[in-house]
């Protein structure tokens, strides 16, 4: 049990949080300790009687059983490890951030579900977080199932068949996959690569809240450090830099 314990506590705090959530939330539904209907997200529920709470249940929320426990458990691994990599690899030490990135993603799932009576959003928030680790890390060779390898970047999609395949649904992945992109233009594409605005900004109260534990003060629209002087040597080349270049979060 120590060790177990321990290697709870080396998680990250931000994903250590959502991680357990996960599991408890599920847990406290399949024992029947709190009728399941009311962590759904109902859209009439929510904006009618005021039970405020449903988009929260519903992201840590999930149905377990005999045709779903696989689904559950795979999407809890993609959970643990791809917002463990980008908690300590691009926002290493910027928790404000990090939580932040969450809060869009989550928002705009949340708008997507109540526009689209989608009840449960766990996977679309997992997906989200996954396709962010796959753009910063594009061009990283990972690895899948029977051995296949393919670039990071593809990964979001060959998980959406994966899903497909065991779950039957692909909506749910679709959706964290469309919104993991919007967050991407919005925080390095459009403001870096195209030279837009910078159009999001980590409020000032969530610095407050989770204090950056470097010198730097960063926020949307600012690069990790490794991805900056990976631009920077990229542009100092006289090319257009490659977002995933020079920037790997763990050995796959």
């Amino acid at each position: 049990m120590s060790d177990l314990g321990d290697w709870f506590r080396s998680i990250p705090v931000i994903t250590r949080y959502w991680f357990a959530g996960a599991i408890v939330v599920p847990f406290v539904g399949k024992l029947g300790l709190i009728n399941a209907s009311y962590f759904l997200l109902w859209p009439d529920a929510f904006l009618y009687h005021f039970q405020i709470w449903r988009p929260i249940t519903a992201t840590f929320f999930f149905p377990v059983g005999p045709g779903t426990g696989f689904l559950y458990l795979v999407n809890l691994y993609f959970l643990y490890q791809y917002s463990t990599r980008l908690e300590t690899g691009a926002f290493d030490g910027r928790p404000a951030d990090y939580m932040f990135m969450l809060l869009f993603n989550w928002v705009c799932i949340v708008i997507t579900g109540l526009i689209m009576d989608m009840q449960l959003l766990m996977i679309p928030l997992i997906m989200s977080v996954l396709y962010v680790w796959a753009q910063l890390n594009r061009e990283m060779i990972v690895s899948f199932w029977f051995g296949t390898r393919f670039k990071a970047c593809y990964l979001p999609w060959v998980i959406l068949v994966f899903n497909y395949i065991i779950g039957g649904s692909v909506i749910n992945e679709l959706i964290g996959n469309l919104v993991g992109h919007l967050y991407y233009f919005l925080m390095f594409k459009y403001p870096m690569d195209l030279g837009g605005r910078t159009f999001l900004s980590t409020p000032q109260c969530l610095y407050r809240w989770l204090p950056s534990r470097r010198g730097n003060i960063s926020g949307f629209g600012v690069p990790p450090a490794s991805m900056r002087r990976a631009a920077e040597h990229q542009l100092g080349g006289g090319g257009r830099h490659n977002w995933g270049q020079g920037f790997r979060l763990g050995d796959q």
